[in-house]
């Protein structure tokens, strides 16, 4: 069936197709750097991080990955000035905490990380154009504010379903300036008591960029006037994704076609905010458990849902990564010179159809990991009734899944560098297609083209590309064509 995924604007499930045949591009909303961020701010990274090795590895499309930093805001001036601190330097701080926490979680570096201070040109340029179409409009009161007018466009709520009357008002400025309650602020003009520094020159006076037109520039910048998937945690729906796709669309850009978000991370039932006092950072969770498994354990519901942070949440992701990891660690020691097994085979099993439908599932990443602990158990059967070739399959899928998942205890960054593990389930299966690699080598030596050509067959319908190059053959896993699993 091919992958589905579910669009919050339809409210359905949809057979995701690229706008671009083989690449995909992704915006995803990163964290205001107001403070430092907890394990709640940081669900969405580990939900659309699983996504994207989903996309790369599951369907071989070229993922172009934004993730802003929203580093100039209302809180950002608020609390740096609370704190007598440069706002520049408050924001930056609080970036590097945020970029710390989310390699400790194995979350992959973005294609792009823009500053939103790093695109007022961008924004400026849009809300000119949004002006003009007659959707925007600097305040009477002299203020510099400029606003999106939200009758202007029909369209507003679509996203949410909500019809303009119901909704409340957009509390981002003072509402005088404005024609309705709900238009809410493109451009917001230099007030006297902040930093001379946290403002740029516009047509309309000198300010600084609201919110929701950072994003919809930059997204804008790196991914074109319509890119694919547009993503973010579900308490940005409204106003900020509302808001994004209408002066976006105001103004003529396609934006985003799909639309995705993951749900809260609750403590208590109450959704995870240091207001609350239930919000933990990373640095703070991982002085008592493995970094392991707090990515295991936040990505391991569906991303859709709500996740309840409970005292034996750790716990029993801890003994999930425990299993997995015992189980690859058994496996290395057991392939120690195993080369009577058919590296093929291996290769064709990597990764199970359950967990390719699992994933294609909306990324249903709990029917995805049942599969990787029922094949742990049928690993485990195997070892003890001596079945090597059996062992070697279930771990190279073991091996592959978690890779897919970025929960593979014997790869960088869980392992760690100079860890001394020369082998793990993964390095079995580039050990077994480099065996092939080496015999097709070998063939083509010998000009045996047919044999050669024949390995490269076999391992093609296995589910591997080869890529000659100049410093040798490259292999990489790819999608299978439908019907051959």
């Amino acid at each position: 069936m091919g992958l589905r995924l579910y669009d919050t604007a339809a409210r359905e499930l949809r057979q995701f197709t690229p706008l671009h045949p083989g690449r995909v591009g992704m915006y995803i909303c990163g964290l205001t750097t107001q403070g430092t961020p907890h394990i709640g701010h940081l669900r969405f990274a580990v939900a659309f991080d699983i996504l994207r090795r989903w996309l790369t590895i599951g369907h071989g499309y070229d993922v172009t990955l934004v993730r802003n930093v929203t580093d100039i805001d209302d809180k950002i001036l608020r609390k740096s000035a609370e704190a007598d601190v440069p706002w520049w330097a408050w924001s930056y701080r609080h970036e590097l905490e945020t970029t710390q926490a989310l390699q400790t979680l194995g979350v992959l570096a973005p294609t792009y990380e823009p500053r939103a201070t790093g695109h007022i040109t961008e924004m400026v340029e849009l809300m000119e154009t949004l002006v003009e179409r007659g959707h925007a409009y600097p305040a009477p009161d002299g203020s510099g504010d400029v606003y999106f007018d939200v009758r202007s466009w029909p369209s507003y709520g679509e996203l949410t379903r909500q019809n303009v009357e119901e909704m409340e008002s957009a509390e981002d400025a003072d509402p005088r300036g404005k024609r309705d309650p709900r238009d809410f602020a493109l451009w917001k003009g230099y007030k006297q008591d902040e930093p001379a520094t946290a403002s740029w020159p516009a047509p309309y006076g000198r300010g600084r960029p609201g919110w929701h037109l950072e994003c919809s520039a930059m997204a804008r910048k790196y991914l074109g006037d319509t890119f694919d998937i547009h993503g973010g945690g579900v308490d940005l729906r409204f106003p900020h994704h509302e808001n994004e796709q209408a002066q976006s669309r105001a103004a003529g850009l396609g934006f985003a076609r799909y639309w995705m978000h993951n749900g809260w991370l609750t403590a208590s039932g109450e959704k995870m905010s240091k207001s609350l006092g239930n919000g933990m950072t990373v640095s703070e969770v991982t002085r008592h458990a493995r970094p392991l498994a707090l990515r295991y354990y936040l990505g391991a519901s569906h991303y859709r849902s709500t996740l309840e942070y409970g005292e034996t949440s750790l716990t029993e992701a801890a003994a999930a990564v425990d299993r997995i990891e015992g189980f690859l660690r058994r496996v290395a020691g057991r392939l120690d010179g195993a080369a009577e097994i058919d590296p093929v085979r291996v290769v064709e099993t990597a990764l199970p159809a359950g967990f390719r439908e699992a994933m294609d599932d909306d990324v249903n990443v709990a029917g995805a990991l049942a599969v990787v602990h029922e094949t742990v158990r049928e690993g485990n059967t195997a070892d003890d009734d001596g079945d090597l070739e059996a062992v070697a399959v279930a771990g190279a899928r073991v091996a592959a899944m978690t890779s897919v998942l970025g929960v593979n205890p014997l790869e960088e960054p869980w392992s760690g560098a100079g860890s001394g593990i020369q082998t793990n389930a993964l390095g079995a299966l580039e050990a077994l297609i480099g065996e092939r690699l080496e015999a097709r080598a070998a063939a083509r030596k010998a000009r045996d083209f047919a044999a050669a050509d024949l390995i490269r067959t076999q391992l093609g319908a296995a589910g591997v590309a080869v890529e000659d190059t100049t410093s040798g053959a490259r292999w990489s896993l790819v999608r299978p064509v439908d019907g051959e699993r």
